[in-house]
């Protein structure tokens, strides 16, 4: 009954993607939904986005491992980057009217700066997806009994996410992104009330118990280089997570510059809130058969929470559970498969192609898509690193290489096309030659050394006269912001592309 149960949903949730296919009309629809969803869809979109497999099975397993501490990155660092990548394009991106970061990198700087920047992004998105698709192959085969093995269950899992993403893009992805969040919060919390009654004594009886075995430490020990680790894993989730594409894409879809902004902020505060609840499931699991979860924390704490469902709840609380995972899973893979892929397609093939028609672009976008599901599947099968930790990795190319371009060009008017450069040169040989030469065994977190030689190397490719050719100052954001708004005046469609 389980395994149709989950069938039904996922055809249900199939036929809602593709019947929101049917508005898809340009490369505009399919990228950023018209950049017309109001707000309720703007939040549940930001929150749907990033709620996915590690913050139901890596999250929670992470917690049950390290305390609060383990999960400095997310969702700590996470929901922060969420707010300020609201606040930075609702306030200056947004009336750009443009699709891509890779536009803003393009207009600020230069045509090299927007292919490097780019590459980056669609590189970082490796890790977060594949952590989608491995999550989606865990779960089949934990619905299944082991008859889906989690390798079939990874390549069923794409195929159907890929099914109604490559026809209706974002209005698909933020559709089913409401209706998912719906039975994703009906859903945990469901489970939450049914393992806290297990439990005996309520929710007071699991946090008590989890503050008393010291889960609730936040900071480390009072030891610099502990510190430093601390600092960088927030970091990397905090400002590497900004310059991407998918988070950029649901601020941009909103009818207005205020809904992208308050939307974002909500969005954000749900996710915080709501990552705490799988971590209270996981940790009531341990109260509730000390031995059996006791060890699987040791083995492979993702799967705690599947297993408490599995063996501890009714029918109806299974199925309930089933359809918050795969709501979680599917919406975030849907939505990160889509974000590289028109990144890939609007700012390194049209740069190829710039007088190509609409129509043809839309299906590059589509084509792209297909190509990165197909890497995205290869990388998860063949990766043996947890979800949390593909996650936490994946974005430690946008902290070294992407971030300050995007935040020094959007607040430093003196940033030039040459500080760029040295930054996003600087910031990713200096993150990976630390990787490749010490790697885990740098006191000071490579990708925290990354953005440090970023920064200095836009501060002073920026400052210092010119080193070869021609020195290009950049352009104030704030003057593209006017010469849009005028173009605006001028034409019912503005100019993409300049």
């Amino acid at each position: 009954m389980l395994i149709w149960f989950v069938v039904l949903y996922v055809l249900v949730s199939v036929g809602i993607g593709l019947l929101a296919a049917t508005r898809v009309h340009n490369a505009r629809d399919f990228a950023v939904a018209g950049r017309r969803l109001p707000l309720p869809v703007v939040m549940a979109t930001v929150f749907a986005t990033w709620f996915g497999a590690e913050s139901i099975f890596g999250i929670s397993g992470t917690f049950l491992q390290e305390g609060l501490t383990g999960v400095v990155a997310d969702p700590f660092g996470s929901s922060i980057c969420l707010i300020l990548a609201g606040i930075l394009f609702s306030r200056y991106l947004y009336k750009l009217n443009i699709i891509t970061l890779g536009d803003f990198y393009r207009m600020r700087f230069n045509r090299t700066v927007e292919v490097l920047t780019t590459l980056c992004i669609v590189v970082s998105y490796l890790g977060w997806v594949a952590a989608q698709i491995k999550a989606l192959g865990l779960l089949f085969f934990a619905v299944t009994d082991g008859a889906v093995g989690v390798e079939a269950g990874m390549v069923l899992g794409t195929v159907l996410v890929l099914t109604y993403t490559v026809y209706g893009g974002m209005f698909s992805v933020a559709v089913l992104d409401f209706v998912q969040m719906i039975v994703m919060l009906g859903g945990l919390l469901f489970i939450a009330w049914i393992a806290s009654e297990k439990v005996g004594g309520g929710a007071t009886a699991v946090i008590n118990h989890a503050s008393a075995a010291g889960k609730f430490s936040f900071f480390p020990a009072a030891d610099p280089w502990l510190w430093l680790t601390f600092i960088g894993t927030g970091v990397t989730m905090m400002f590497g997570s900004i310059p991407q594409q998918d988070v950029f894409q649901r601020v941009t879809s909103a009818k207005s510059a205020n809904i992208a902004l308050w939307g974002s902020i909500a969005g954000a505060s749900l996710y915080f809130a709501f990552t705490f609840v799988p971590m209270f499931i996981a940790y009531s699991a341990t109260m509730i058969d000390p031995g059996t979860f006791g060890a699987l924390v040791e083995k492979n704490a993702e799967l705690i929470v599947p297993t408490l469902v599995k063996s501890y709840t009714p029918l109806f609380a299974q199925v309930l559970f089933y359809g918050a995972v795969l709501s979680a899973i599917m919406s975030t893979a849907s939505a990160t498969l889509l974000a590289p892929s028109v990144t890939f397609s609007e700012n390194v093939v049209r740069g190829f192609v710039p007088d190509i028609s609409d129509k043809t672009f839309l299906r590059v976008m589509r084509y792209s898509l297909v190509i990165f599901s197909g890497m995205v599947l290869a990388f998860a099968l063949y990766s043996d690193a947890s979800i949390f930790k593909m996650v936490e990795n994946a974005y430690k190319i946008t902290l070294a290489g992407a971030f300050v371009p995007l935040v020094f060009g959007i607040l430093w008017r003196r940033a030039t096309t040459q500080g760029a450069l040295a930054a996003i040169f600087g910031g990713l040989v200096a993150w990976i030659l630390i990787e490749l030469m010490i790697g885990e065994a740098s006191l000071v977190p490579p990708q925290l050394i990354g953005l440090g030689v970023s920064i200095l190397g836009m501060l002073a490719g920026s400052l210092l006269p010119k080193w070869v050719g021609r020195q290009m100052p950049g352009h104030d954001p704030h003057a593209i912001l006017h010469h849009r708004a005028a173009a605006q005046t001028h034409h019912a469609e503005p100019e993409h592309r300049h």
